[in-house]
């Protein structure tokens, strides 16, 4: 089945136009209108593919997430259960993922936006680490709770710096830290 260029490339500038007013504004605040606007589509285009901008905002959110979690799983497919003392940085692609959704990241840790960007994601982190952590000799909530909070710390940092640091870069930063808490 072939996929309409038409309809990704509408929904890519809906994406994109919702990126570029949420560093404007709160999602509850877009009108789609406004949005439609910036898109440079009529309404009618905007509800062949979205009921409402909640509606949008959730498949953009989800098409992240879903690259996060094959992101985060990467280094799994290679080493399973994975030791972190054989950890290859180049196997570790979350790092790659924020870059690749840098906009994205960059609204969800400014200081600008509701925290509730900030939890929808570190929900989906630990979702992904639940999923991929055997129980360890901690209370697991905790030690999940530790890792996921540990991921986004370093990608809140990363922005900070302005990501002026490469993915390679902060792979190689994350496994050491991994390799350093392990001896």
């Amino acid at each position: 089945m072939s996929v309409d260029l038409r309809v990704v490339k509408t929904r890519e500038r809906l994406h994109e136009s919702l990126i570029a007013l949420l560093k404007e504004m709160p999602l509850e605040k877009i009108k789609i209108s406004v949005l439609c606007q910036r898109a440079q589509i009529n309404r009618g285009t905007f509800y062949l593919h979205y009921e409402s901008i909640d509606a949008l905002f959730a498949d953009f959110f989800e098409q992240i997430i879903a690259d996060l979690r094959e992101a985060y799983l990467e280094p799994l497919r290679t080493k399973s259960p994975l030791k972190i003392k054989e950890l290859d940085p180049k196997t570790v692609r979350i790092f790659h993922h924020i870059k690749k959704y840098e906009s994205f990241y960059r609204i969800v840790f400014s200081k600008n936006v509701p925290l509730a960007y900030y939890y929808m994601l570190l929900e989906q982190i630990t979702l992904n680490l639940q999923q991929n952590t055997k129980a360890t000799h901690v209370d697991n909530d905790y030690f999940i709770a530790y890792q996921a909070n540990a991921i986004i710390g370093l990608a809140l940092q990363w922005a900070q710096r302005d990501f002026q640091e490469t993915a390679e870069e902060l792979s190689e930063i994350l496994v050491k830290i991994l390799r350093s808490k392990s001896e």
